[in-house]
């Protein structure tokens, strides 16, 4: 008989200085995020901030739709290495030694135009050199967005070796590119337009084994 999976009831909140705590490996523990996006996506930022010693991959971030899984999808492939997915698109991204830090915990935002198929990862407010990725794409709005676990199938499918485990906290995500500027400020958790994710006014429930708890990253720690 498997074990069912504990669900707490959506609330929406300000989730400023707390993180969501995922203490052990598993195929349950996860959290959906309810995201305000009525039409398909051309342009789109991610920025969020997490804490863990994982050195193997896991998922960051895992937007699916009925089209497909793997619709937006932000990926550690081991400490210094993302992957970045757009249905069937990806590419890679490696950190280079003059930006990698020893700490356990990073700031991350990830941006994509359509028009231009322009890629930019930022890692603690630096930027790695761009890239192209499904130039004249889009997103579609139709999503369940998942943190914890990736999703090999709509709100589901969960793979124990791709879970996350530490802490994830300041999840925002934008509907346009943020230009360097913002790119920094987000860094410094400053409140900017336009969110489709907002942390300080997140719409969340928790399943299986996942807790929001203080942070214990914070922006003075991460970097």
């Amino acid at each position: 008989m498997s074990t069912p999976v504990l669900v707490k009831a959506s609330v929406t909140t300000d989730l400023e200085r707390k993180a969501f705590v995922f203490p052990v490996a598993s195929n349950t523990a996860h959290v959906v995020l309810k995201a305000k996006i009525q039409h398909p996506l051309t342009s789109v930022t991610l920025c969020l901030r997490f804490y863990t010693d994982l050195t193997r991959v896991y998922s960051l971030f895992s937007y699916a739709s009925k089209r497909h899984s793997n619709e937006f999808l932000l990926v550690a492939q081991k400490p210094n290495q993302y992957k970045f997915h757009l249905g069937s698109a990806e590419l890679i991204f490696n950190v280079p030694d003059t930006l990698s830090t020893k700490t356990l915990g990073k700031h991350v935002c990830v941006s994509w135009e359509s028009s231009t198929g322009l890629v930019e990862l930022w890692v603690n407010g630096q930027p790695l050199v761009r890239k192209s990725l499904a130039k004249g794409h889009s997103i579609q709005p139709e999503a369940s967005i998942v943190l914890g676990q990736e999703q090999d199938s709509f709100g589901g499918s969960f793979d124990i070796n791709q879970c996350f485990m530490g802490e994830i906290s300041d999840v925002y995500m934008w509907g346009r590119v943020l230009d360097p500027d913002e790119v920094v400020l987000a860094w410094y958790n400053q409140a900017l337009p336009d969110y489709l994710i907002n942390w300080r006014s997140l719409n969340y429930t928790t399943k299986g084994y996942a807790v929001v708890k203080p942070a214990l990253l914070s922006v003075h720690t991460a970097g």
